[in-house]
């Protein structure tokens, strides 16, 4: 099924930073990590895009009622140039710079689950690395059958708010089209038994979560598609799973509004540049039980692209973020293999921001 869309105004940003290069370490990883279902799968968001912007700033809500978020380098790693020392932040609870393995297998050594093994690999070619002289690979081949490589972490101890920021960059031309998990994910309780629960419908009481990711309906739309917020919550449209779109959309049925409360500014949608290294940042606070005072951020090289306050994830105070995890899924790739590289991962209690010089 596909809905009328209207496209809305995009900011394409333009590609600078490293270069491409050709990585022959794919694949090289051992055993160790499931192969179950990592991927948030199914038949979401089968819509393109659409609809009008609203004010085109990029910069935080000052003055509004949902509060102001930091922007720019003033989180914590500020506070550790070079994200040196940036583990021992009593605000963080996990980083990971990939500069301690020797292949993709030796990830299980403090990740709690690697999905597709033989897709995943630490890499050491300079081009494909932000910092230090290794980083995360993930490769897709090319086939029309679904796929997920991830590598996800499950928290000590589960929390009410969550900040996960990390470095990657697309191999052009990732020339993919339709359901793509190809980001990050900050979850509660949407893993049981260490398998995804795609398909079965946030409640209120059993799960929530949030995917930053590049969203590309159409073949017409540039690659690697618009930046969203992939979505299960209460209120859900789909049993998939709901976009957020920075202009406040919400596909599918982007006709409809949907009530994010006063806090809310509408923000032109975007498409990042492949073969550059950006900086992700993505927010995920549960609400209070009874109220709307959810939300969900991101950040792009510290800049706010998108902010969605007033919202319900939760209806029980025992439902938290267990969980959150890199991923590189497709429904479908038949145009040639894919291949995703990320860096620098830090998950705190509090804003983090590009890494400090």
């Amino acid at each position: 099924m596909r809905w009328a869309v209207v496209v809305s105004a995009i900011v394409v940003l333009p590609a600078c930073g490293s270069g491409s290069g050709a990585d022959g370490a794919a694949g090289t990883t051992g055993a160790g990590g499931a192969t179950g279902a990592a991927g948030t799968t199914g038949a979401a968001g089968t819509t393109g895009r659409g609809g009008t912007t609203g004010a085109a700033g990029t910069t935080g809500i000052a003055g509004s009622s949902a509060g102001a978020l930091p922007e720019g380098n003033t989180g914590i790693a500020s506070r550790h140039p070079g994200d040196i020392g940036i583990a021992t932040d009593p605000d963080v609870l996990f980083a990971d710079d990939f500069e301690s393995y020797a292949q993709g297998g030796d990830l299980n050594q403090r990740w709690s689950a690697v999905y597709q093994n033989q897709y995943v690999a630490i890499t050491t070619t300079a081009a494909n690395v932000y910092r230090g002289s290794k980083a995360l690979q993930f490769t897709l081949p090319q086939q029309t059958a679904e796929l997920s490589d991830a590598t996800d972490k499950v928290l000590a101890t589960e929390q009410d708010v969550l900040f996960l920021r990390y470095y990657s960059r697309f191999q052009p031309p990732y020339d993919v089209v339709g359901s793509s998990h190809n980001g990050s994910s900050i979850s509660a309780h949407y893993f049981i038994n260490g398998q995804a629960t795609p398909g079965v419908p946030a409640d209120g009481t059993n799960k929530f979560l949030a995917n930053l990711e590049n969203w590309r309906g159409e073949a017409a739309t540039a690659s690697p598609g618009y930046l969203n917020v992939y979505v299960y919550h209460p209120e859900q449209r789909s049993q998939w799973g709901d976009h957020f779109f920075p202009t406040g959309l919400v596909s599918p049925n982007t006709s409809l509004p949907f009530q994010y409360g006063p806090g809310f500014v509408a923000r032109p949608d975007m498409i990042q540049a492949l073969d550059r290294w950006y900086c992700y940042e993505i927010m995920l606070k549960a609400n209070t039980p009874g109220q709307r005072d959810g939300r969900i951020a991101a950040w792009l090289d510290g800049v706010l692209v998108m902010d969605f306050p007033g919202l319900r994830l939760r209806d029980v105070a025992s439902l938290k973020i267990d969980r959150f995890g890199l991923s590189f899924h497709i429904g479908s790739n038949p145009n040639g293999e894919a291949r995703k590289w990320f860096d620098n991962v830090v998950a705190a209690r509090a804003y983090i921001g590009p890494l400090a010089p």
